[in-house]
């Protein structure tokens, strides 16, 4: 909570008056996680974070619109090129569902595996001219997700 909620509330909370003072309207992104609309088992206390990490952008988008600030959260599956995911790591959940790593990743509706890349730059999509009209939006980035289509 501390990583995923404080730390956020309270950058947001000093952010505010920049936001607002943006001459062309202050522009947030928070990522959350696919957790949050399909929580998986044995992520309890992560999946609690992402959720109220999104009711946190949820209420800033409610509450900024009047500063014509944007709030939006966008919902990764599993982004495995980062350094969370150790081959260890992805081993074990692998074989938690019986499947190989390759199988595991690509473990959505598309076949596909979702990259740091591509969150980045859906990330930089909603803080441009595309979403100028759009605030609490919530994205998923996710290949597609059985338990949430």
């Amino acid at each position: 909570m501390s990583v995923n909620v404080d730390a956020a509330l309270r950058l947001l909370r000093e952010c505010h008056p920049l936001l607002r003072a943006a001459p062309r309207s202050g522009r947030v992104v928070i990522v959350g996680s696919k957790n949050v609309p399909a929580p998986g088992p044995g992520a309890a206390a992560y999946s609690a974070s992402k959720a109220a990490l999104t009711q946190l952008a949820r209420v800033a988008a409610l509450e900024w619109g009047a500063d014509r600030i944007r709030v939006n959260t966008l919902h990764p599956n599993a982004v495995f090129d980062t350094a969370l995911w150790t081959d260890a790591v992805l081993a074990e959940r692998a074989q938690r569902y019986g499947m190989t790593v390759d199988a595991y990743k690509r473990n959505n509706v598309l076949g596909v595996e979702v990259t740091s890349a591509q969150v980045a730059e859906l990330a930089a999509e909603m803080l441009g001219p595309l979403f100028a009209c759009t605030t609490g939006a919530q994205i998923p980035i996710d290949g597609g997700n059985e338990r949430v289509i």
